[in-house]
């Protein structure tokens, strides 16, 4: 299973068609344009691309999903634009940044296994031809603002060396928000250059978003990855976002809560700068999740948690870190006046589509792209048709998860074994393991996974474990534990 056919285009009438037509067929051609703002139109004024990324939000912790977190900006944009239900990622940080950028599932070329750690010297294979390569080889300006997590050790990975024109940020995947540090070392960068700032991230990633807009050319396309560090741990956020919540008792739900709303008050500060450059109308914003919310702590991050995790994935099953609907399934939306049919789209897409849909949106050439996972989901995004038939949400050495239409298979390899089955149309929620009444369906599925295994490239991820575990320092006991141990004796 591979996902790399092509979708074949509606073709638009010709000139002939339209001049020897009669008035009626005029007035149904102008009809169905309304109806179905996916259309495009060939010479059309390729858009400016603000993509915005949050880390480890919950399916269910934005308003216009029913939660009580105030995200009134996000809320606006979901009415305008498009609600999009069955939207994947990756399962995790890492393999769906690289997924995005290159529009190939992180198994093709060896980060489908965990994240790039911070003592990783490993990073996103140079020879992959990434987005904003793409889009700047047809006259985009590109820019990142926010989180990078593709590499750091080697500046050949960094964001600059990769076709954004600049970058404001940090590299790696965890910092702390107010002193932008990872185990007390700075990360933080502009371009290629460490700098020391005072500041909230999310409200500095904002400013800077804004600040970007305010002094672009608008008649110079614009592609502006806007990669937030919310609301990834450590749960931190200013006093008056955490005030907000002061009635939620438990303090990492009040914190995670305060840092959406910090996030979405920033978006609503760069949407206003698109509009007060004249640029809102011809801009595509697209909005999702990285993965789903963490419920396990084993997915929190390097840092410590008390308590439960904090994020909702309802009504889906797990999350962050899980080949269940709640670790892939993400809140997610895109909005582009005129362009984007307002409402609920329920086409299946994934996160590896959406390089072949912005580099034809932009007119882009994708000859120097290795064989490509994604398709174009423009009129699943735009005009609600039904999408991609097949999902990889993610296959290594020890688990495969596939879906084929309704049917979703997950099979745990490691001993012992589990392999489940599931409907879902009738079950999005997977409750209910169908696989002992199918198994045909279950034998095709797992023949797919096996396909795939025979073809992926191997894990960069556990060498550097391995490395990391057999050169760790000897391990002896706490003394005062030890001590504590020998009395209870």
């Amino acid at each position: 299973m591979t996902d790399r056919t092509e979708k074949t285009e509606d073709q638009a009438p010709s000139r002939r068609d339209v001049l020897a037509g009669s008035a009626g067929f005029l007035a149904a051609v102008a009809g169905l344009s309304l109806l179905a703002p996916g259309a495009r139109a060939q010479g059309a004024t390729r858009p400016h691309i603000l993509y915005i990324l949050a880390d480890d939000l919950g399916f269910a912790d934005v308003g216009f999903h029913g939660s009580d977190i105030k995200t009134p900006n996000l809320d606006r944009l979901a009415a305008g634009g498009a609600k999009l239900s069955q939207f994947y990622t990756q399962p995790l940080c890492t393999p769906t940044r690289a997924a995005l950028m290159t529009g190939r599932y992180p198994l093709r070329y060896g980060l489908q296994v965990g994240v790039v750690p911070s003592g990783g010297t490993y990073g996103l294979a140079t020879d992959e031809f990434l987005l904003p390569q793409a889009l700047k080889e047809v006259g985009y300006r590109t820019s990142l603002v926010g989180k990078w997590h593709l590499g750091h050790a080697d500046r050949k990975y960094w964001p600059r060396q990769r076709g954004f024109d600049s970058f404001y940020g940090p590299l790696v995947g965890e910092i702390d928000h107010f002193k932008h540090e990872a185990h007390g070392v700075t990360d933080w960068y502009r371009d290629n250059t460490l700098v020391k700032e005072e500041g909230y991230d999310t409200e500095l990633f904002g400013a800077e978003a804004a600040r970007q807009l305010s002094a672009h050319d608008p008649k110079t396309p614009l592609f502006l990855y806007l990669a937030f560090t919310a609301p990834h741990t450590p749960f931190q956020a200013p006093q008056r976002y955490l005030d907000m919540y002061a009635h939620i008792a438990d303090p990492s739900r009040r914190a995670y809560a305060a840092m959406i709303t910090a996030m979405d008050e920033q978006i609503g500060k760069v949407v206003a700068a698109l509009d007060a450059r004249g640029m809102r109308e011809n801009t595509l914003i697209v909005f999702h999740s990285d993965n789903g919310g963490t419920r396990n702590k084993m997915f929190v991050g390097e840092g410590a948690l008390a308590g439960d995790p904090p994020a909702s994935n309802a009504p889906y099953r797990d999350g962050k870190g899980s080949l269940y609907e709640g670790g892939t399934r993400v809140v997610a939306l895109a909005n582009w006046p005129g362009h984007i049919k307002p409402g609920q789209a329920n086409g299946v897409m994934h996160v590896v589509d959406m390089l072949p849909t912005l580099a034809k949106l932009a007119g882009a050439d994708l000859k120097q792209s290795k064989p490509l996972d994604g398709t174009d989901a423009w009129a699943a995004l735009a005009a609600g048709d039904p999408g991609r038939g097949e999902v990889v949400y993610n296959v290594e050495p020890t688990t495969g998860a596939v879906r084929d239409g309704k049917w979703k298979l997950v099979w745990h390899v490691l001993l012992p074994p589990k392999v489940e089955l599931f409907d879902l149309d009738a079950d999005p929620e997977e409750k209910t393991d169908l696989s002992a009444q199918n198994p045909a369906k279950v034998a095709e599925l797992k023949d797919k996974v096996v396909a795939l295994a025979r073809t992926m490239a191997p894990p960069l991820f556990f060498a550097t474990a391995l490395k990391a575990t057999l050169s760790a320092p000897l391990a002896t006991p706490d003394a005062a534990l030890y001590e504590l141990e020998m009395q209870d004796d």
